[in-house]
């Protein structure tokens, strides 16, 4: 066992990485380590596991064996507590040049107990311009002990000057077998259950096992494919598209809530609220009210993060609803994500054109880039639900 037996599908990706740990291992020991490099830049599809690859080659580079999967460098690396590995996850839109520049100033420490000091940074392509500049001067000019581990979904987004500084680690999608195969064997998932969510998740590792293990999960998907056939006026559009918002608005409201009131909580204990002794508690509380207003705008960004990652995943379960009804329509023998609802895609298939299927297609990915502009929720899904309609 190694820490690389937990990537799904991966068995290209784990040969080049297990590579590199034993070149690393041969740098530590005064070696040339041939196919090692300070950084690496992890990109595929959502669900395939970037973060996970990435994670897996952390560990294997501060393991003494390689990444042997059961010491205790190993699990402190799994589990995320490891003090020479510096994890970031940008929590909000964007990953700004102040937060990059206090990384790098962390990353340029020497290792505490392990022989590499790694930075993983998942979601690279959320920095800033200004930040992407800062990490670049970073990544030109490393420590001798440092290691960068990028995740993004693909190269092109980042600079191209940083991804020519990076060697390329690109996943793919898992089969459908595979990850039925992790959720039967490792969450003891019924196999039935485990396959419809594998098939309905095209993939997607997190998102087969939400399907698999969470009855919510999976009455959300049913709405949102419940939508076509319910399009069947202006208002009846206008209405699914209200839905919509509003469910991912709940989503990230019932996301943050709690983590923003113990946020909160803490930084206004941090500045003395509730403090005793003359002129003690006003002054701090003042003192902190520039970093209460710098939380608070975090919080908001990430909830606007997560709404528009939950809009965007609804999206994509369109978009497989009518990838589905195309495959039918031009007699394509591939699995259908949504077997299960067979008969909607053939009444579909049936009434309409693979040309109307396409456009409604195009419609869907018009609406995921005005999302991705900061375009208004509920003009950007209204106007894709009109373009939705028969």
């Amino acid at each position: 066992m190694t820490v690389f037996d937990d990537l799904v599908g991966q068995d290209q990706a784990t040969a080049v990485l297990s590579r590199a740990a034993a070149a690393a291992g041969e740098v530590v020991r005064g070696g040339r380590g041939a196919g090692m490099t300070h950084a690496w830049l992890f990109t595929g599809p959502p669900g395939a596991g970037r973060e996970d690859a990435a994670r897996a080659f952390a560990a294997a580079l501060l393991c003494p064996d390689g990444g042997c999967g059961h010491c205790d460098q190993c699990h402190q690396v799994l589990i995320g507590s490891h003090p020479d590995l510096e994890s970031v996850r940008p929590e909000g839109l964007s990953y700004s040049v102040k937060q990059t520049r206090e990384l790098i100033l962390r990353a340029a420490g020497a290792p505490r107990q392990g022989r590499w000091r790694v930075i993983l940074f998942e979601g690279a392509d959320r920095a800033t311009e200004s930040a992407a500049n800062a990490l670049l001067k970073a990544i030109e000019e490393p420590p001798p002990r440092t290691v960068w581990l990028l995740c993004a979904p693909a190269p092109d987004d980042l600079m191209i000057t940083i991804r020519s500084r990076c060697r390329l680690v690109n996943l793919t999608t898992p089969a459908t077998e595979a990850v039925a195969h992790v959720l039967a064997t490792r969450d003891s998932v019924p196999w039935e259950t485990a396959t419809f969510a594998a098939r309905a998740a095209q993939g997607h590792i997190s998102r087969a096992r939400a399907l698999a293990m969470d009855e919510g999960v999976r009455r959300r998907r049913e709405a949102v494919l419940s939508i076509p056939r319910s399009l069947t006026g202006v208002g009846e559009c206008v209405s699914a598209a209200e839905r919509l918002v509003k469910t991912a608005e709940e989503e990230a409201a019932a996301a943050t809530a709690v983590l923003n009131e113990s946020e909160t909580s803490e930084l206004r204990k941090l500045y003395g609220e509730g403090s005793t002794g003359k002129g003690l508690n006003r002054g701090l509380v003042r003192g902190g009210a520039g970093a209460l207003k710098e939380l608070e705008d975090r919080q908001k960004s990430r909830a606007t993060r997560i709404k528009r990652d939950s809009l965007d995943s609804a999206l994509l379960v369109l978009v497989s609803f009518y990838r589905d009804v195309l495959a039918m329509q031009f007699g394509a023998g591939v699995e259908l994500a949504n077997d299960d609802i067979r008969f909607d895609l053939d009444q579909l298939a049936k009434a309409s054109t693979p040309e109307e299927t396409l456009r409604r297609i195009d419609a869907i990915m018009l609406c995921r880039e005005r999302l991705g502009l900061n375009v208004n929720p509920q003009m950007a899904v209204e106007a894709m639900m009109l373009a939705l309609r028969p």
